[in-house]
């Protein structure tokens, strides 16, 4: 990641971090890395177990499409129509893996699945640490479910994953050396889906998202679809809370900062609500069957 980071700011490819007085220029686009990483644990996962390659390789091509679109979106903003659009084709290879004889509705569904599951986890960002930790938490829960579950073949995707995503931690928790940017983001979101079908825990991946279905409901009741231009941003005081802005849209961080709060704070909050849903998604590893398709 040392080198990803100076090679970005080499490039030009950086941010402010508006939540910090300073407004610190960080490296942008950091999620490459967890995307190269993610590549090459797969890759010495379909050689290790080369009985288990075909789910890994669709795993991986839906990964380094969705990968893409982030990439594309982190460099020449897409509108949300745009990247819905361009998410879905990049979960079409899902369907690949569908169990056989199911109808045209469940087959659609993945990579629509893929496409939300992707935006859900791109929409509650934006502080320190928060996409990355989050997602973290949500691998940790689908790989003691899968366990749980026995199966172990989709454990290794999750694995794989939460190892790309805490070597990228180290480096995006505050105070941020680097934001993931989009390609980052989705990706998380993204292998959660495949993740779903693959290893048929879809109800279990319905909770581990919950705090991002939480977020997305909040800003889609208070606000419809909003580009990102038409965000007002968080303030930042003096002795460097964050105070939320009185207009615009509500969501989950907003609904944190009813009182002004320190940005490493009201990420342990998310995370640890995160790890709330994580927790009852493993419990109901116990409890719950398979999905049946």
């Amino acid at each position: 990641m040392p080198r990803l980071i100076n090679k970005l700011r080499n490039a030009n490819v950086v941010g402010k971090d508006i939540h910090k007085i300073s407004k610190p220029i960080v490296a942008e686009m950091g999620g490459i890395g967890i995307l190269f990483g993610f590549i090459i644990g797969m890759f010495i996962a379909i050689c290790t177990f080369p009985k288990l390659h075909y789910e890994f390789i669709v795993t991986l091509l839906v990964i380094i499409l969705v990968g893409l679109v982030g990439m594309v979106d982190d460099l020449v903003r897409l509108s949300s129509k745009e990247k819905l659009f361009l998410l879905f084709l990049a979960g079409l290879p899902l369907i690949w893996v569908a169990p056989p004889n199911v109808g045209i509705l469940y087959l659609i569904s993945m990579p629509i699945a893929v496409s939300i599951a992707s935006n859900l986890t791109n929409m509650l960002a934006g502080l320190n640490g928060i996409e990355s930790g989050l997602g973290s938490i949500a691998m940790i829960s689908l790989t003691a479910s899968c366990i749980i579950m026995g199966k172990y073949d989709v454990s290794l995707i999750t694995m794989t994953m939460l190892g790309a995503l805490l070597a990228f931690l180290i480096y995006n928790r505050y105070p941020s050396r680097v934001f993931p940017g989009d390609v980052g983001t989705l990706i998380i979101g993204a292998c959660i889906a495949a993740v779903a079908f693959i290893g048929r825990i879809k109800s279990i991946a319905f909770i581990v998202l919950l705090p991002n279905i939480i977020d997305s409901l909040l800003k889609f009741y208070s606000a419809g679809v909003m580009e990102r231009y038409q965000h007002a941003p968080t303030r930042v005081t003096e002795d460097g809370k964050l105070v939320a802005p009185p207009e615009g849209f509500n969501s989950l961080i907003r609904w944190i900062l009813r009182r002004p709060m320190k940005e490493k704070h009201v990420v342990l909050i998310v995370w640890f609500i995160g790890v709330l849903f994580g927790s009852l998604g493993i419990l109901l590893a116990f409890i719950l069957p398979l999905d049946p398709i």
